[in-house]
């Protein structure tokens, strides 16, 4: 006899949608809490992006990681993945405006029935991550303030530059995986200068991952049916040289400590859970306890 399936909970782990203020549609906030008593200054944040892709992953890494930290060096922390109310990995259309930085720019619908899709709201979602999710955290469960990291990879990842650049008191440690540093135009290059040009790194941390096959194509793309596009696509984007020269360029500002990951045998797309792993060990190491 066949047993019932339900479906599977990510352990300690809640969901709840949270609008903003300035209106709009909500976002679907996962919140893992780990088990036990906080630290006395409070528990240590990861913020994820893509939180519907990513939340199950960086829950399972350091469930499976932090009851050990002799052996993993890493420490219990809360998780906080930002998504969308739906039950894909990714909602295309809003994420392109979240994580797109101003100006931004409008293209056609991703298909007929989808609406028109527009860039450069970064900013709007940043005030949102800033004056309303991290006090709605805060409330919930006790934080340890100067111990804040965020996550975002590709369109992600650029995000978390663009906000580095605007206020990098915002979080104590930035994890850019697989920047978008092309996207419209490469503007992300210039803002990256003009932080450079300041020399206040904002006293935090910097990781920036990349994969092997972000640029070249990987043993089981050659001779498929998309190679010339797909090699075209790499000349354009350039993200594995993008990535390592930003980390370069940020590697002398003053108050940030820069690091850089190749990751061996990565895709655009398979690198993501190796990067999850660094992100839960750069936010929640042992070594960065206070």
């Amino acid at each position: 006899m066949m047993a019932d399936t339900i479906s599977a909970a990510i352990p300690g782990t809640v969901q709840f949608d949270l609008a903003s203020k300035a209106g709009g549609e909500p976002h679907r906030i996962y919140l893992y809490t780990p088990p036990g008593e906080p630290p006395a200054g409070g528990w240590p944040v990861l913020y994820l992006l893509d939180g519907n892709a990513v939340i199950a992953t960086a829950v399972e890494v350091l469930r499976a990681q932090a009851p050990y930290t002799l052996g993993t060096g890493i420490h219990f922390g809360v998780v906080v993945a930002i998504g969308y109310p739906t039950d894909e990995a990714y909602d295309g259309v809003r994420r392109s405006w979240d994580l797109g930085p101003p100006p931004g720019r409008a293209y056609p619908p991703f298909t007929e029935d989808s609406p028109p899709v527009r860039t450069g709201g970064a900013d709007e979602f940043f005030a949102f991550i800033e004056d309303e999710l991290k006090p709605e955290i805060a409330r919930r469960v006790p934080v340890n303030a100067g111990r804040q990291t965020i996550f975002g990879h590709s369109f992600g990842g650029l995000f978390a530059l663009h906000a580095l650049f605007r206020k990098p008191d915002a979080f104590s440690a930035w994890v850019s995986a697989s920047p978008a540093i092309w996207w419209e135009g490469g503007g992300i290059v210039t803002r990256a200068d003009e932080f450079v040009a300041k020399g206040n790194g904002g006293g935090g941390r910097m990781l920036l991952l990349v994969g092997e096959y972000e640029q070249t194509l990987a043993p089981f793309q050659i001779g498929a049916e998309d190679e010339a596009k797909r090699l075209a696509a790499f000349e354009d984007s350039r993200i594995v040289d993008y990535t390592r020269e930003m980390a370069e360029r940020l590697a002398p500002v003053p108050g940030l400590e820069t690091s850089y990951v190749f990751l061996p045998g990565e895709t655009h797309m398979s690198v993501l859970p190796a990067c999850i792993n660094h992100a839960v060990r750069f936010a929640f190491g042992a070594v960065h306890a206070k």
